[in-house]
């Protein structure tokens, strides 16, 4: 069955070129021009991803992808004009999985939807045989059949490569792994299309989220290399 994907945008002829050229690599694709049709769209049914621009009529992007990020962990595209790190940061923040500035191609587009849908099938197969775990790292908890994540006995909302990112550090968590590593292995990228801010701007929100849930468990930057996931000392 094709994979459904959720387009808005309130320029016509972008959604329309899109659409085409994730249809003509197989994507089911159903396209809305404003913030609030797509919401009620998803309210319906729950897509396997969602592509978003940022400024639209009425309820923008990012009041969508904060609306979405709270019921869903699908994966969610943010495309807009807006280009500065605050921007991007904004975006990653609020639970986006990745971001493309306008103007967009078409073929980058495709290529970004692939790799995101390939890390998460590859993630799938890689670790749905293995029974071993919960892994632990502090008052962090992470169970990889289950898919879900606890701190403090609580659980933990992630995104799909959130959970990927995590549980690879901490499957790790006894070396340093490089940040080159990490793109390859939780984002599947091939040296062509990395791009290492994708990396950045996800740990950045998952410390903060890690910290507003008291972790004990903390994502340590190793100068020059990459990171590593440790616990926090008494």
């Amino acid at each position: 069955m094709a994979r459904l994907i959720y387009l808005a945008d309130d320029e016509r002829d972008i959604r329309l070129l899109m659409k085409t050229f994730l249809e003509n690599e197989g994507y089911q694709v159903e396209t809305f021009e404003n913030g609030s049709s797509i919401r009620e769209a998803f309210d319906r049914r729950v897509p396997d991803l969602v592509i978003l621009d940022v400024m639209m009529p009425g309820e923008d992007g990012l009041s969508v992808c904060t609306y979405i990020r709270k019921k869903s962990g699908v994966p969610i595209m943010i495309v807009s004009a807006k280009d500065t790190p605050f921007d991007r940061v904004t975006g990653i923040t609020l639970g986006s999985d990745d971001y493309l500035t306008k103007p967009v191609l078409p073929l980058e587009l495709v290529a970004r939807v692939k790799a995101m849908f390939r890390r998460i099938d590859l993630t799938v197969r890689e670790y749905a045989p293995v029974p071993d775990g919960p892994f632990r790292c502090g008052n962090l908890e992470l169970e990889p059949s289950a898919r879900k994540i606890r701190i403090a006995g609580q659980p933990f909302n992630v995104t799909p490569t959130e959970f990927e990112f995590l549980q690879y550090l901490i499957r790790h968590s006894q070396t340093a792994v490089s940040k080159h590593e990490l793109l390859k292995q939780v984002w599947k990228f091939n040296d062509a299309d990395v791009d290492s801010r994708v990396a950045d701007d996800l740990i950045k929100r998952l410390r903060k989220k890690m910290k507003e849930a008291s972790s004990t468990a903390f994502i340590e930057t190793v100068w020059g290399y990459g990171y590593r996931m440790k616990e926090k000392k008494a």
